[in-house]
């Protein structure tokens, strides 16, 4: 275990003293059938009840509640991010910006905006956001908010594992989906600190699977980005990212999942758990299923990142 490790587990333990007026401690729920299905122990980490319906509150508080309240905040992101760090901000009492793209959804617009922050229009897509928000960063004397690559914002998502420590007995399994790596790094250093024999499996989307391929490389790469049910989880991996030692040093195995994989999950968690939720979240059942004959008799944990969907389209997936 290296020291990037256990400082990034120390930080957790810290980040949670401050943020837990800011967030719900959400429950490990028994699953209802699946465990029974596949002979085994599964338990779903419900950070799909999280405040938003998704566990990047965390991190945005924990970011948060380490600056002064005088020093203001900007960030960019049409989804989980922007929507966790607006009402992180609102409850805190932070000055934050958010910059969004154009072509924001307007319900994603309403919402971040109902929580008082400054919002600025930028770009076409998010990735042009993101380089205009650290401009006005850096202009306006701001500090800029990474949704994955910083160490507070990882300490932050770090606390949903030490949950799991005090709601679970024992954990001989953990299945986390992987965007740019901030959530798997967190639970994962708190894991391999608190319980190491635990096993760390981090899930991908076979159609935006960066995080997989430079853990393989060793180094920061590129893959092509197609659509994905695991929408959450898409995007590549910054160049100077934190997350990818952390997240190789923590991972003891990577599991790469088909859209045909992740519709099957979306499906079982509304038929046999009685949950929707959203992509990402069935991507990380969904790597427990390729592994569930080796998981037989043990306790396995299947961390549900979010339930922020497109309705429609979620619909169409546990209907069809």
């Amino acid at each position: 275990m290296n020291n990037d490790v256990l400082e990034s587990a120390a930080r957790s333990v810290q980040a949670r003293r401050r943020i837990r007026d800011y967030v719900y401690e959400t429950p490990l729920l028994p699953s209802r059938q699946i465990g029974r299905d596949t002979n085994s122990f599964v338990s779903f980490k419900a950070e799909n009840f999280q405040l938003t319906g998704s566990f990047k509150i965390r991190g945005a508080a924990s970011k948060m509640t380490a600056l002064g309240l005088d020093q203001g905040v900007i960030t960019a992101s049409s989804g989980n991010h922007g929507i966790g760090a607006a009402q992180a901000a609102s409850l805190i009492g932070q000055k934050l910006t958010v910059v969004l793209p154009e072509t924001v959804s307007p319900a994603k617009l309403t919402k971040i905006r109902s929580f008082g922050v400054e919002v600025i229009l930028h770009g076409a897509e998010t990735g042009l956001a993101e380089q205009h928000a650290q401009k006005e960063a850096q202009s306006r004397s701001l500090v800029y908010v990474s949704p994955y690559n910083d160490p507070e914002i990882i300490a932050g998502q770090g606390t949903i594992a030490l949950e799991m420590l005090e709601q679970a007995d024992r954990i001989d399994n953990v299945f986390v989906a992987m965007g740019g790596g901030g959530l798997i790094s967190g639970i994962g250093s708190v894991l391999k600190c608190f319980s190491p024999r635990t096993r760390v499996f981090g899930v991908s989307a076979q159609n935006s699977a960066a995080l997989a391929a430079s853990i393989v490389a060793g180094r920061v790469v590129e893959t092509e980005h197609l659509d994905t049910l695991a929408d959450a989880v898409a995007g590549g991996v910054d160049d100077d990212s934190m997350t990818l030692p952390l997240s190789s040093a923590v991972i003891d195995e990577v599991l790469t999942c088909t859209e045909a994989e992740i519709a099957a999950a979306l499906k079982d968690m509304a038929a046999k758990e009685n949950q929707l939720v959203e992509g990402a979240a069935a991507l990380a059942l969904a790597g427990f299923y390729q592994v569930a004959k080796r998981c037989e008799g043990q306790n396995n944990i299947v961390v549900l990142c979010g339930a922020n969907f497109d309705h429609d389209r979620i619909m169409a997936v546990v209907n069809g």
